[in-house]
């Protein structure tokens, strides 16, 4: 079989609302340098080798259309009018693929989790490459490693005949409370649900307008435009009108035709500050510290000090501590997932300038 020319998209549309205050609207977490390089720019790095530059794009609002063209200036930028979820999104992305070649692999990736194991990850890509190609909707499955209450899961089915590397999806699950996860856990036949997926960019398009008929007619006026003077026009006129839906409740959820590949790559959607345990090597005691931080008599905390202002913890268990320039959170580590209510309430007294 011929090998498929493949389109990947980044989804930089993300608030990251759970990372405040490192997070902000003007700067949210796929932008931050947690570790080495902005996410953005590590996920990016990562498909080397999957594809050609020229067919690899980002989507992502308008407000920070210049900063990814500063950090990417070498990738297509797709910008939205409108905040509309992924599967507008997709969609849009998908009407350029097709228009550049019929056959063309559609690849999605989240633009601000970590890998781990980044070979292992490309090596999972291509299998979901190939099998996308021959018209299945592919995602790719999470071996979980605890019994995670903030993910959604994907219930595993029988192996697909002829590649025992991938096997058809029963259901996409919802986030479980903990004794449900803790029972997926030991069934073994759960995969954390990692939001990657690809597909052909003719089937996902076939598949919205039979199962999102309202995103269909917002893209269709769109698809005439495509590679023409016209598309951002089009785009700006037509996409606004779309729902906002994810891929997931628009396709995922309903098609006869899906796939997983389960991937084991040191996968982390780094989706609170407790998840930094997972990127970055704590202390003997469990400390993870970023910056100048002294954890005295300390166990399992998360701190992350800016420069030039030194943080010291005394007989302290199981915090979070982040101090930026004009802000300071304290937070229980097991309260992780609530830091979204900090922006919440910041918005609801008026206080716009801090997030």
């Amino acid at each position: 079989m011929t090998t498929p020319r493949v389109f990947p998209l980044v989804l930089a549309g993300g608030s990251g609302t759970r990372f405040w205050p490192l997070s902000r609207k003007s700067r949210p977490k796929q932008f931050l340098s947690l570790v080495d390089r902005p996410l953005v720019v590590e996920t990016v790095a990562r498909l080397e080798g999957l594809c050609a530059r020229a067919d690899l794009a980002v989507i992502a609002g308008e407000e920070h259309e210049a900063e990814l063209r500063r950090l990417l200036p070498e990738v297509a930028i797709l910008v939205e009018p409108a905040a509309r979820g992924t599967a507008p999104a997709i969609g849009l992305a998908a009407l350029r693929a097709v228009a550049a070649d019929p056959d063309a692999v559609l690849l999605v990736l989240p633009s601000d989790h970590a890998i781990g194991d980044p070979g292992a990850f490309r090596r999972a890509l291509r299998q979901a490459i190939d099998l996308a190609a021959e018209g299945d909707l592919v995602t790719l499955g999470i071996p979980p490693t605890r019994p995670e209450t903030g993910f959604g899961y994907i219930r595993v089915g029988e192996p697909l005949a002829g590649r025992p590397f991938a096997h058809r999806v029963r259901a996409f699950v919802e986030k479980p409370d903990r004794a449900t996860a803790e029972r997926y856990l030991e069934a073994g036949s759960y995969l954390w649900n990692a939001g990657v997926f690809a597909f052909r960019a003719d089937r996902i398009l076939e598949e919205i307008a039979a199962h999102a008929p309202e995103v269909h007619a917002a893209l269709a006026p769109i698809r005439a435009a495509v590679d023409g003077p016209d598309f951002e026009a089009a785009v700006r006129a037509h996409f606004p009108r779309a729902p906002t839906i994810s891929i997931d409740y628009a396709v995922m959820e309903k098609s006869a035709r899906i796939a997983v590949v389960p991937c084991d790559c040191g996968w982390s959607d780094l989706g609170t500050f407790a998840a930094l345990e997972e990127i970055v090597a704590a202390d003997a005691a469990g400390n993870v510290v970023s910056g100048e931080a002294f954890a005295i008599d300390s166990r399992r905390n998360v701190v992350w000090a800016r420069p030039g202002k030194p943080i010291a913890l005394v007989g302290c268990e199981d915090l979070i501590v982040v101090d930026t320039e004009d802000a300071l959170l304290v937070c229980r580590r097991d309260r992780a997932q609530e830091v979204r209510k900090v922006v919440e309430t910041l918005e609801r007294a008026g206080r716009g300038d801090l997030v």
